[in-house]
């Protein structure tokens, strides 16, 4: 009986396969990035090192990288789901490493962000818009916040920093505050940005809870620190002088102070919202502290009134 070696050897040795051999190790080498490994460790890789890593290179050569051949998690191609190959030497060989890729890393952001703060969460319709389904352009106040996000995106684009102000958009009930929130979301994740957009009044309920199991500090620094944080429908919430001092005051000194951006939406107009924190649920009266928190809230976000038709009629 043939030995299994001497008949693989046979069988690759066969023209058409050693032909088809030639085809696959030229295709795998004439790849820049396996031209630019290899040169970078020309002290380390010779021809029999590349032939017996051939497998490796093809399978790093076939693979999605950055994400540009999947169109989500779900469709993703590689071997590793969510996961990217990177070549890296081992034990004299050419080896794979796989590190998270780029849509898997946001996914486990958003993840994590869901487990942390359960209020956070939106209507479906809300997390799913786009900015192509906005009617931007009925009314004037609506293009002026289109021109807007259009700006702060572009910003991105340009110069790949997140600009240090975000929007509050005020107007009536129903006319699209939340959804223009989830769409740019939307967007802001194609650029790899990290938002967190979290419904005000659900939050504030969840941080008083948060207390009891000593989760309070965790989920406040959470949303503290996010690279973009949307708070929706502030104002709706029964504001206490803890979750008005305590809470949000302490959310958006971190913010004022690092720089970072805030979109809000509400149905009251700056003046109405001081109005609002000014008024605490025992009915006490503190303007100084709504003045303080009204600083904060200006310097974070630029004002924009949003009309048009409502949603709900």
């Amino acid at each position: 009986m043939e030995r299994i070696g001497d008949a693989m050897k046979r069988v690759v040795n066969a023209p058409s396969l050693a032909s088809q051999y030639d085809e696959l190790r030229t295709e795998v080498l004439e790849d820049p990035s396996v031209q630019q490994f290899i040169s970078e460790h020309s002290d380390e890789i010779n021809t029999e090192v590349v032939n017996r890593s051939l497998g490796k290179l093809y399978e790093f050569k076939t693979a999605s990288h950055k994400c540009d051949r999947c169109p989500n998690l779900q469709g993703c191609i590689n071997v590793m789901k969510g996961f990217e190959p990177k070549l890296v030497i081992s034990q004299r060989l050419i080896d794979l490493d796989y590190v998270i890729c780029p849509t898997k890393q946001l996914d486990d952001e958003r993840r994590n962000v869901s487990k942390m703060v359960n209020s956070m969460y939106m209507p479906k319709e809300v997390m799913e818009a786009r900015l192509s389904n906005v009617d931007f352009i009925s009314e004037d106040s609506r293009v002026r916040v289109m021109r807007a996000a259009k700006d702060f995106l572009n910003t991105i684009d340009s110069t790949g920093e997140v600009p240090d102000r975000g929007f509050y958009l005020y107007g009536d009930f129903g006319i699209g505050k939340s959804f223009i929130l989830g769409a740019l979301a939307n967007e802001l994740a194609t650029r790899q940005v990290q938002t967190v957009v979290v419904y005000v009044p659900e939050f504030l309920r969840e941080m008083k809870q948060s207390i009891q199991n000593q989760t309070l500090d965790e989920k406040v620094n959470f949303v503290k620190k996010a690279p973009v944080l949307m708070l929706d429908d502030i104002g709706a919430e029964t504001m206490s002088t803890w979750t008005r001092d305590e809470v949000l005051g302490t959310i958006l000194q971190y913010r004022m102070a690092e720089k970072l951006p805030v979109f809000f939406t509400s149905n009251f107009n700056y003046n109405e919202l001081e109005h609002h924190l000014t008024t605490s649920q025992r009915g006490e009266k503190e303007p100084i502290k709504a003045a303080r928190i009204m600083e904060r809230i200006r310097m974070v976000s630029q004002p924009f009134i949003l009309g048009g038709k409502s949603w709900r009629d």
